[in-house]
């Protein structure tokens, strides 16, 4: 079949909507019709190029510096047909992606960390996840990558059934989206990673579509004081509505904030979720966190930042925690039901970090407001005409 997708031919490149050719699921796939995407910062990156790996790197595993590739991964939509052997998925069943596979049967699996699951990181190799072939194509028939393997910059795709969970077919699938990455990798950062618990201090720097869920997971998770740090000032006038107490625009100008409001403490636990974490970022941060508080790196480096600048002695001595994680270690098959729990509650605000509704034609008018500051989260809604 023909669909629609937004395709990236060359770093620092637009990218180009166009039609492609989309094979049928095969063994263990499923075809979906997206209804909508989140507009994930990390896409951005990779158009960029800033998530490749070193020229030389590509060169001695005779790879090419890249492959056309379908961006996109925060989506959901609505199964239109199942490959052969996949069970607990039909057509017509609302879906969200995952961009963390999960196999249900490895060792992390096994063990409670879908987030760690070994299928989860063979994501970024190409082909489909199941047999290494390709069912998204160009239409002069080259092979085109889909991001994550998923490709939710698309109006249909074929993904693995284990990229995928089962949502109830009453939740709106707009909102949904946000459940496939940005909000159980922020809700996550705080509430599961960081361990949030009532009365604590939480200071999250970088307040975009993962930093506000962050401010959202310590909120529910029952933090007294929460700091919103961003310099936009734009998302620092947002971040009140999501549960912070205090903003501030960088992390440098939280320090005294933080010290003020703790008597000299500092913060429980300190989420760092700008759009890409630098060098300093790490001290500063370590420098917001108290005595055996937890400092959570959660926006993602550069694959070339290979160290950055801590206070070893300070660190040791202080007895802090500096931790990573990915998907926020929630665990996708049971924190998405979780997580849209505390939405049909009231309690988790999704519709509000909706700045604003695309269509997959002004995706690149989208991502021009993302860099600019001016979005918490922007969608592709696929509904609009």
């Amino acid at each position: 079949m023909r669909s629609r997708a937004a395709i990236l031919y060359e770093y620092g490149r637009p990218w180009s909507v166009e039609e492609f050719e989309l094979d049928p699921p095969k063994a263990g796939e499923v075809l979906v019709r997206l209804a909508a995407t989140g507009l994930c910062h990390s896409d951005e990156h990779i158009r960029q190029g800033k998530l490749a790996a070193p020229p030389e790197t590509l060169r001695a595993l005779g790879l090419p510096a890249m492959s056309p590739t379908i961006g996109g991964h925060e989506g959901s939509g609505v199964v239109v047909d199942v490959g052969a052997g996949v069970a607990g998925f039909a057509p017509g069943d609302h879906v969200v992606t995952s961009f963390v596979a999960v196999c249900g049967q490895c060792r992390w699996c096994a063990s409670g960390m879908e987030y760690l699951c070994d299928t989860g990181s063979g994501t970024l190799a190409p082909g489909m996840p199941t047999d290494g072939t390709f069912r998204h194509h160009t239409i002069d028939g080259r092979h085109l990558g889909h991001v994550s393997k998923i490709g939710a910059f698309a109006e249909h795709t074929v993904v693995a059934a284990n990229s995928l969970v089962k949502i109830d077919p009453h939740f709106p699938l707009v909102p949904a989206a946000l459940l496939a990455c940005a909000v159980p990798t922020g809700y996550g950062s705080a509430a599961r990673r960081a361990g949030v618990r009532g009365g604590d201090t939480v200071v999250v720097i970088g307040t975009g579509g993962i930093g506000t869920a962050a401010v959202q997971g310590a909120r529910i998770s029952g933090a007294a004081r929460i700091v919103a740090v961003d310099v936009s000032d734009f998302k620092r006038s947002s971040a009140p509505q999501f549960g912070a107490t205090h903003t501030a625009a960088t992390a440098a100008d939280a320090v005294e904030l933080v010290r003020d409001l703790t008597r000299g403490v500092m913060a429980d636990a300190v989420v760092v979720s700008p759009a890409m974490i630098g060098e300093a970022d790490v001290g500063a941060a370590l420098t917001l966190t108290r005595k055996g508080g937890t400092c959570v790196l959660t926006g993602l480096p550069a694959p070339a930042t290979h160290s950055v600048a801590v206070a070893l002695q300070d660190f040791i001595l202080m007895n802090k925690t500096l931790c990573g994680t990915v998907f926020g270690s929630c665990n996708p098959k049971s924190d998405i039901a979780l997580l849209a729990t505390l939405y049909e509650s009231g309690r988790l605000l999704l519709d509000e970090m909706i700045t604003k509704r695309y269509r997959l034609d002004d995706i690149n008018d989208a991502y021009a407001d993302l860099t600019a500051g001016r979005l918490i989260r922007g969608v592709i809604d696929f509904g609009l005409a």
